[in-house]
C-alpha cells in the first residue's frame, strides 16, 4: 500500500549538507511508490528544490506565518514558500506549541493562510504525558482538531494531512503501543466524521510521528489505519530514511 513518508529535519544540518542529502535521497528512492515529503529548515529550501527537481520527492517547510505580508521581522509567509516551490507546510508541531507558545487559534489562522495560498498542510496534534496519564488524551486531541479546523471547509480537507504525534514520544525513544495508535487514529477519523462527514473521516490522511526509527518503522507504518509517518531525527540519516521511504507497505 502506498504511504506518505515525511521527514522533519528540525533545526539540523546546513544548506551544503542538504545538497548532498537531496542528491542521495533522489537516487536512493527513485523506484519508491510512496509519497515522500522532505521538510528541511527554511535556509535549505532553495537548495533542496534545485537538487530534488526532477524527482518525485515533494518539498515541505517546517512552519509558516499566519500573516501574508507586512512588518513581521523574521517570519516567512505562505506566498514566499509557494514561490520557492514548497508544496507542504508543517503546522502546530508540539515544539512550536510548547517552546513558542503557539495556540490552537494561531494554528487555525496558519492553516487558513497556507491553504489560501495553495499550500498543503501537515497538522500536528497530540497529548503530553500528564494528559495521557490523566486519561484525557482523547478529549485533548478532539479539542485540538476542533479548534485547528474551525472554519475549514470540507473540500479543503484534501489539502490536510493529520500527524498524530504524542508529545511524550517525540525524541524520547518511546513510541505509542500499536493498540493505542489504532485507538487514537480511530478517534481522529470519527471526529473528522462528526465535524464533516463519514466519508471525510475515512478519506483524511493520518500519519504517526514519535521516535520512529530504522528498527521500529515497519510495525507502525504498515498499520492499515495509518497513511504513513512523520519522521524526525531518524530522517537525518539519508540511508536509513531512504530504506523507510522506499519500503513496500
Amino acid at each position: 500500500m502506498k504511504k506518505i513518508i515525511i521527514s522533519n529535519f528540525k533545526m539540523n544540518t546546513t544548506p551544503s549538507e542538504m545538497k548532498t542529502y537531496s542528491m542521495a535521497l533522489a537516487t536512493k528512492t527513485s523506484e519508491s511508490k510512496n509519497q515522500i515529503i522532505v521538510c528541511p529548515p527554511f535556509t535549505h529550501l532553495s537548495v533542496a528544490k534545485q537538487f530534488l527537481d526532477g524527482s518525485k520527492i515533494c518539498l515541505g517547510a517546517q512552519n509558516v506565518s499566519d500573516a501574508e505580508k507586512g512588518a513581521y521581522t523574521g517570519e516567512i509567509s505562505a506566498s514566499m514558500l509557494k514561490d520557492l516551490g514548497v508544496e507542504y507546510v508543517i503546522v502546530g508541531h508540539s515544539e512550536r506549541r510548547s517552546k513558542f507558545k503557539e495556540t490552537d487559534r494561531l494554528v487555525n489562522r496558519k492553516i487558513k493562510t497556507a491553504l489560501s495560498c495553495g499550500l498543503k498542510v501537515i497538522l500536528c496534534i497530540g497529548e503530553d504525558l500528564a494528559t495521557r496519564d490523566a486519561k484525557q488524551a482523547g478529549a485533548f486531541v478532539k479539542k485540538q482538531l476542533d479548534d485547528a479546523l474551525k472554519g475549514i471547509y470540507e473540500n479543503e480537507l484534501e489539502g490536510v494531512i493529520i500527524a498524530y504525534e504524542p508529545i511524550w514520544a517525540i525524541g524520547t525513544g518511546k513510541t505509542a503501543q500499536v493498540k493505542d495508535i489504532q485507538k487514537m487514529v480511530e478517534l481522529i477519523r470519527k471526529e473528522i466524521g462528526y465535524l464533516y462527514s463519514e466519508k471525510s473521516g475515512e478519506q483524511i490522511n493520518v500519519v504517526y510521528g514519535g521516535s520512529i526509527d530504522i528498527k521500529n518503522y515497519k510495525k507502525i507504518i504498515s498499520l492499515p489505519c495509518l497513511n504513513g509517518a512523520l519522521i524526525g531525527g531518524a530522517s537525518l540519516n539519508v540511508d536509513n530514511f531512504a530504506v523507510i521511504a522506499r519500503e513496500n507497505y
